[in-house]
Parts: C-alpha cells; sequence; structure tokens
C-alpha cells in the first residue's frame, strides 16, 4: 500500500489588543521535542482556513524542556507567524497547541493555563499531539496516529472519542523506531565493525563524514561530552536509512527493525480500541517516518503480517496543519 501526502516584536509578553483581527484568526500549533510550529490562518465560511503566516520556533515539549521554555518557543514561533503575515500580534479567535509531553494532565493544563494568560486567543485549548495527527491524516478524526521524530509513539481516537497511547517512553528505555534509537543501531554498528565483531558497513564513512572525524575512536569525544547529545546522535538517522536504500547489510537490518517496533506500537494501540484489520485509517507524522519512503512501505508490510493493515494511510508532514483545523472547530462551536 502507497503512503499518501498530501519579527513583530513588542517588549512585554502579552499580545496587542485588538477586537478587529479576534474574529477572523485561526492559530494552529505543532509544538515537538526538536522544534515549534506555527501556523496562522483567515477564517472562511464553509472552506478550510486560508494559512496567512508561518513561523517555527524551538522545542516545546515542556517535560522535557521545561515549561518556561517551551512556552517561549511557542511564543516566538506564533511571534514569527504573525510576522510572516504583515500582521499586528492580536489574539486569535482560536489557538489550539497540541503539544509534545502533555499526556501529563498537570503539564496540559498548565500550558493551557499560560496561553489564556497570554491571550493567544479567546479560545485556548492544549492536546495532545497525537490529535492534530489525527485530525489532518484521517478521513473522520478518529484511528491511529504513529509519530517517529527523534522519540516515537502512536496514538489512536475511536469515532466516539475513546483514547489510547503505547510508547514514548523517552529515550532511556522507549522510542523504538525513533530517530535516536536509529542513530544508535548505526553507531553500534560502526564500532562493531571496528572491532571486527561484525562486517565492514558503509554506515562507517557515512557517519564519520556528518560528524566530521576520521576514526572512529574520535566518536566518543565528538558525542560523549559533559553536555547530552541527544539532538546531536538523532540527527544521524537519515545517514542510516540513506544506507538502508543504498544496500548496506548493517543497516537495512536497522530499518527492519524500526519498522517491526513502529508497526507494534500501531498494532497495541489498535488492539486498545478494538480497532479491527481494515477498519481503522493510519496516519503518520514526525520526520524520520515521513521523510522516507521505505520506512513507510516496510511498517505497511509489517502491519500486513501482523494482520492489522490498515485501511488508508496518509503522510503529514505539518500536523500544525491538523492543530489548525481542531482551531477552526473550536472557532465554530
Amino acid at each position: 500500500m502507497s503512503v499518501r501526502r498530501h519579527p513583530d516584536q513588542r517588549p512585554d509578553s502579552t499580545w496587542q489588543q485588538d477586537p478587529g483581527d479576534a474574529d477572523d484568526l485561526l492559530l494552529g500549533v505543532d509544538g515537538g521535542g526538536t522544534k515549534t510550529e506555527a501556523w496562522l490562518a483567515a477564517r472562511r465560511n464553509g472552506c478550510e482556513p486560508l494559512v496567512v503566516g508561518r513561523g517555527v520556533g524551538g522545542p516545546a515539549n515542556p517535560r522535557a524542556a521545561g515549561l518556561p521554555v517551551a512556552s517561549s518557543n511557542v511564543e516566538a514561533a506564533v511571534r514569527e507567524a504573525f510576522a510572516a503575515a504583515d500582521r499586528p500580534v492580536a489574539p486569535a479567535a482560536a489557538a489550539c497547541l497540541a503539544v509534545a509531553g502533555v499526556g501529563h494532565e498537570p503539564l496540559r493544563q498548565a500550558m493551557e493555563d499560560w496561553g489564556r494568560q497570554q491571550q493567544l486567543a479567546r479560545r485556548v485549548r492544549v492536546v495532545h499531539d497525537g490529535e492534530a495527527v489525527l485530525r489532518a491524516g484521517t478521513p473522520r478524526n478518529c484511528g491511529v496516529a504513529l509519530v517517529a521524530g527523534t522519540g516515537s509513539f502512536a496514538f489512536g481516537m475511536t469515532e466516539a472519542g475513546t483514547r489510547q497511547r503505547a510508547g514514548g517512553w523517552g529515550y532511556l528505555f522507549g522510542d523504538e523506531g525513533g530517530g535516536y534509537a536509529i542513530a544508535i543501531a548505526g553507531l553500534r554498528a560502526v564500532v562493531r565493525a571496528a572491532d571486527g565483531r561484525e562486517p565492514s558497513t558503509t554506515l562507517t564513512s557515512a557517519i564519520l563524514g556528518a560528524l566530521k572525524v576520521t576514526h572512529p575512536p574520535d566518536l566518543i569525544p565528538a558525542l560523549c561530552g559533559p553536555t547530552p547529545a541527544r539532538q546531536q546522535i538523532a540527527a544521524l538517522a537519515p545517514y542510516v536509512l540513506q544506507a538502508a536504500s543504498d544496500g548496506d547489510a548493517a543497516a537495512k537490518a536497522i530499518l527492519l527493525h524500526a519498522a517491526q517496533e513502529l508497526a507494534e506500537l500501531v498494532v497495541a494501540v489498535a488492539r486498545k480500541l478494538a480497532f479491527a484489520r481494515h477498519h481503522y485509517s493510519l496516519a503518520l507524522a514526525g520526520g524520520v517516518v515521513v521523510g522516507h519512503p521505505p520506512l513507510q512501505n516496510e511498517i505497511i508490510n509489517r502491519l500486513q503480517t501482523l494482520h492489522y493493515e490498515p485501511d488508508s494511510t496518509r503522510a503529514v508532514p505539518h500536523p500544525a496543519h491538523g492543530a489548525l483545523l481542531l482551531a477552526n472547530e473550536m472557532a465554530c462551536g
């Protein structure tokens, strides 16, 4: 089965009070563990909102980055979206923030309270980031969302609103199939080959070149400094997946293992929600899975083997689109 694709700066931290703008603007924000994307749109009766500005900020997972940093990055992305639209910063009619790490209710509530205090919009809602992926990538806003970026998780929802999830436990003992796990597996293949414990691999030249070092022992000072190198390590995942596409045996084994792990996340959620084969939709998001069609296809192959093939699959390159659609529903409700 193929996968379908579909600086206004102010000295204070609150929005300008401009009631004339409040009724025609919507904000959709996708706040992930690596970056934040904000979409500003104009409402259109009976039609999908028209995007007028986009902004980007840093990580917005309050559990990983802390609420002050996460909220500051959301604010920066929103301000950039207003600037791109050449509009003054003002409260929107509705804002939906789909934020990683808010499965913990106190964090979700704290982020929502912040959005209201900042007067991002007259109506502010913070949701699990998987909800935005589902809204953008499934026909009826229900099914399973599989997100694989630096980390990984699956989130599902029925038409009745029942929610379940699997994965997302963090890089120390979870996030299987995500960018960090793929990169670590690639690094292990390199050092095992250097030891003579496994055959040589093109991953050695690819990863050493990406890190601008010459020999495998140079990996230690490059990646094992006093500052955690999680994002730097996860950034190596595309090199592993490219090597798999080029036929490297070690890299292909890593891709297959990642696909199995990600497929198992989908199946775990589908079973919890009592979805049957060919009776649920699958939405894919996150740079690792969206940017690599061979991994997408292998996930579908694994789901077929596990007897949980979806009836439709769609890649969602910009979950902020889903957040924007949710904001539009809030404004119309």
